[in-house]
């Protein structure tokens, strides 16, 4: 976290606030991962039947393995979508309270 401190206080004023408004953005999950997570059922609905197909033919348990990493894949997409916000918040704290500062110094002179 002093790491993260010492960086972002070495970083202009006016720098600092485009970046304090880029953690925002990813902290609102504007990011691609919220993307995928809610597209990939619909692409599975447009070819269900080709899927089912594939998936249930001659009673194979190739469903099975496709569950496993459709759900595996989900899982990791959502730890690390909140991993990433969280990060994000982090940041965002740490720049308003150097900017918060910095105000709070100029004020005073």
């Amino acid at each position: 976290m002093e790491e993260i401190q010492n960086f972002y206080s070495s970083i202009d004023s006016d720098m600092l606030k485009k970046i304090y408004y880029c953690m925002i953005k990813e902290k609102n999950g504007s990011g691609i991962i919220p993307i995928i997570i809610s597209s990939g059922p619909w692409l599975f609905f447009l070819f269900s039947k080709q899927l089912q197909d594939f998936l249930f033919k001659d009673g194979s348990l190739l469903w099975v393995v496709f569950v496993l990493i459709y759900i595996s894949i989900l899982a990791i997409s959502v730890f690390l979508h909140f991993h990433e916000k969280s990060w994000a918040f982090v940041h965002i704290e740490i720049i308003q309270e150097i900017l918060h500062e910095r105000k709070e110094m100029s004020e005073k002179l």
